[in-house]
């Protein structure tokens, strides 16, 4: 959960390309041939098609590239202060995930599968007003609902902080606005494979199965993936999980929910408690993983993340100085924020009181090389 919430500016490349078109070689001459007379008889002529200038020296004729249709647009002011890092950064898993992108202009791009097909979201904040432009066939789905992606449905003021440490953070983040995507596969399939691992390791097994198994995005940004359709990740060869670092236990987890994905999609209207019994009904998902996917896609401003290897020392640090602090003497803490716990537990992560590291980091797995 720690340190997933502040989206990196990736820098902008415009790439090109000339196809050259080969000299054409000279024309030789055949030394003549005499054959025995015959009766003269004339062919209709045959005209061969001229490729177009540019044609690959195989002989297909090069197409140009087909231009992105023009997007869908919509522009919303919220009636609050909007800081779009803090409201959509807990969407991006790591600094090179396919599916997300925050450009040098502050925009942030997103790429997904809605209940309509894929779409690609840009959302810029300009002046207190939002703009947003979205392509594909999710663009309409991507566009009803960007109030609540950028936090219309949640309620800041059913927060009362308690401890100096967030009021002041508070103060301090007037922007920090809790998502809803709506969407519950999305956040849930990363979410299993972050289980039990480094972030770097999970970072690195998202990233090369949704660029080798999803699609490219809808839209003009080449760098963008869809992840893949439910059909798509069952489909995944037990190998291709193994090179990508990913363990059968979680693998085998991933293929249990996407057997069941339109039932677990259904959670995402449904109240976070119920929404997370719904998940954890499956094989291999807890509350851990449960607490992470509805944080995003209900939402769910009390759904704290129990089993974190990092996140109780850090609010027992922040609140009480005991970085020793457990899951729960975590919740004992944050008791007094009930109904409010994950907001409680950002602003700690936001406030940057985390405790001073006393060892070396944990050493990564790498199973692809066994």
């Amino acid at each position: 959960m720690a340190g997933r919430y502040a989206p990196r500016p990736t820098r902008a490349t415009v790439r090109g390309g000339h196809v050259a078109v080969p000299a054409a070689r000279p024309a030789t001459t055949a030394p003549a041939v005499t054959a025995p007379a015959a009766p003269a008889t004339t062919a209709p002529a045959v005209t061969a098609p001229v490729a177009p200038a540019g044609a690959a020296s195989a002989g297909l004729a090069a197409t140009a590239p087909a231009a992105p249709a023009a997007p869908r647009t919509r522009t919303w002011t919220p009636p609050w202060p909007l800081d779009l890092g803090l409201v959509l950064g807990p969407l991006r898993r790591g600094p090179a995930d396919p599916t997300f992108r925050t450009a040098p202009d502050g925009s942030v791009w997103r790429a997904t599968r809605t209940p309509e097909g894929p779409g690609t979201l840009r959302v810029a904040a300009r002046g207190g007003t939002v703009g947003a432009e979205a392509w594909g066939a999710g663009a309409e789905w991507l566009l009803d609902r960007l109030p609540a992606l950028l936090g219309a449905e949640d309620d800041p003021s059913a927060f009362t902080p308690r401890h100096r440490l967030l009021a002041v953070t508070e103060r301090r983040r007037p922007g920090l606005r809790l998502t809803r995507t709506g969407l519950v596969m999305e956040s849930l399939i990363p979410s299993i494979l972050e289980q039990k691992v480094t972030t770097t390791e999970a970072y690195r097994a998202w990233r090369l199965l949704v660029r080798k198994f999803g699609e490219p995005a809808p839209g003009p940004d080449d760098r963008l993936y869809v992840m893949p359709e439910p059909r798509a990740w069952a489909m995944v060869p037990s190998w291709e999980w193994h090179r990508a670092g990913v363990d059968a236990k979680r693998s085998d987890t991933v293929m249990r929910a996407v057997r069941v994905a339109r039932r677990l999609e259904e959670a995402a209207a449904m109240e976070p408690e119920a929404a997370r019994r719904r998940l954890e009904l499956i094989p291999g998902i807890g509350p851990w993983t449960s607490a992470e996917t509805v944080q995003r896609s209900n939402g769910a401003p009390d759904a704290v993340t129990t089993g974190d290897y990092h996140l109780p020392s850090i609010v027992g640090h922040a609140l009480a100085g005991r970085r020793e602090a457990d899951d729960a003497e975590m919740l004992e803490l944050l008791a007094p924020y009930a109904g409010q716990r994950h907001r409680a537990a950002r602003l700690i992560l936001l406030s940057g009181r985390i405790p001073p590291r006393h060892g070396p980091r944990f050493t990564p797995g790498n199973i692809a090389a066994l």
